[in-house]
């Protein structure tokens, strides 16, 4: 089985920053990629940021400049770095990792999310 488990959210005033983890563990061969999304109350969920194996990255929006993803594939673990956080960055944040599996089947797995509330 594969598990995909998110860390690093909590509670932080505006202009504030967090880092929030996820990494993947269980039996697989490799990782293709990956990415955060999050959902805010009676929202969509968005991708914020996505990762490739070999390090291309892309951001919404109103996230470039503020964000930054990166990954370790040694450590099958993604990272985001949020800064200069701001109140509508508020939201559940998940990871989603691009599973390579026995005989090059690829699967999308989720994490659980993680909470990220800014507020004054």
């Amino acid at each position: 089985q594969v598990q995909v488990v998110e860390s690093g959210g909590g509670l932080v005033q505006p202009g504030e920053s967090l880092r929030l983890s996820c990494v993947a563990s269980g039996n697989f061969v490799s990782i293709n990629d990956m990415g955060w999304y999050r959902q805010a109350p009676g929202k969509e969920r968005e991708l914020v940021a996505g990762i490739t194996r070999d390090g291309s990255t892309n951001y919404r929006d109103s996230v470039k400049g503020r964000f930054t993803i990166s990954r370790d594939n040694a450590k099958n673990t993604v990272y985001l770095q949020l800064s200069s956080l701001k109140v509508e960055d508020t939201a559940v944040y998940y990871c989603n990792a691009a599973i390579v599996r026995r005989w090059g089947r690829v699967s999308g797995y989720w994490g659980q999310g993680t909470q990220v509330t800014v507020s004054s």
